[in-house]
């Protein structure tokens, strides 16, 4: 019982950060997954599996909310879902030895990208005079499937950061636009689980509870999207995935079995971790000054104006 109000935590938070950031729910659950022992594809397949039905409340409320642009949804949906199913496929055929540091491999660097674009970037202006098209959409799309099933989790940093760093799109319709299209990514990527490794090994009450967390969750985190600090959430994010996948790559490379050597690299993974964080306060607070600075000059400009 204990293990399942855990999960049901984790899925609720997953989705606050997924709803916020445009990504973070497959990597963090998965993690989370990872940590209690289970296999990756069993994981994988577990969180795939959970996200149907959170992804569809949490793209309905961001239509709702008016975050979604179609045109983007149509062209990006296609070719993740097409990944996520052979993703799914490729995982399912390896054994537990290979794809225990293939998916913690692909999640610290899913964590680095998030830790270095939220601490060191700030969001691009969108250019809504260039709109997205199919030639950039398709292979995005596609790699950020494949990566969801293999790395359980992609679809959000791989094509939420993509489309945000593209400029032609302001934040929040990319970030609710990615969300609609997860609908079909993990639907894909379960149905590529469900025939390489039937629903037998799947722990269906653990799905049940993750997507109970995740609908809790979906109608706020739409609403946090337009409020949230993206930089400091997604700093910390971040440094928690690389630090809690970092084990298993350094087992894989023989390294537990130096105290000196373990303690070593998670300090060092700490101290960037708390750098990064840190960075992205002082950049927050530095963009709040800025733009509270600007909306007084307009203010004070609209005022001299009237008096005139």
């Amino acid at each position: 019982m204990q293990t399942l109000v855990l999960l049901g935590f984790v899925g609720l938070l997953a989705q606050l950060i997924n709803g916020s950031l445009g990504m973070g729910y497959g990597i963090t659950t998965t993690t989370s997954l990872l940590v209690m022992g289970t296999t990756p594809a069993v994981a994988s397949a577990t969180v795939n599996l959970s996200q149907v039905g959170s992804q569809i409340a949490s793209g309905f409320a961001h239509w709702r909310f008016g975050n979604v642009d179609w045109a983007v949804v149509w062209r990006y949906a296609l070719p993740a879902a097409i990944g996520a199913f052979v993703g799914a496929l490729l995982l399912s055929r390896l054994s537990t030895e290979s794809a225990a540091p293939l998916m913690s491999g692909i999640l610290v660097v899913l964590g680095v990208y998030l830790l270095a674009r939220f601490t060191f970037r700030a969001l691009p202006r969108p250019r809504v005079d260039r709109p997205l098209r199919s030639p950039f959409l398709a292979p995005v799309g596609l790699l950020a499937g494949f990566l969801n099933s293999t790395g359980g989790g992609g679809s959000g940093p791989v094509g939420t950061s993509a489309l945000l760093a593209s400029g032609r799109l302001e934040p929040r319709k990319v970030i609710g636009s990615v969300s609609v299209a997860e609908s079909a990514v993990v639907v894909a990527g379960s149905a590529g689980f469900a025939i390489g490794l039937g629903m037998e090994g799947i722990n269906l009450p653990w799905v049940a509870v993750l997507l109970l967390g995740g609908l809790l969750a979906a109608p706020v985190a739409a609403w946090l999207a337009s409020h949230v600090p993206a930089r400091m959430l997604g700093s910390v994010v971040g440094g928690l995935i690389v630090f809690t996948n970092v084990r298993v790559l350094m087992e894989s490379a023989g390294l537990t079995g130096s105290p000196g050597a373990v303690a070593a690299v998670y300090t060092a993974v700490a101290l960037v971790w708390a750098a990064a964080v840190g960075w992205s306060l002082r950049a927050h607070l530095a963009e709040r000054r800025e733009n509270h600075c600007a909306a007084s000059a307009t203010e004070h400009f609209a005022a001299a104006d009237a008096r005139d």
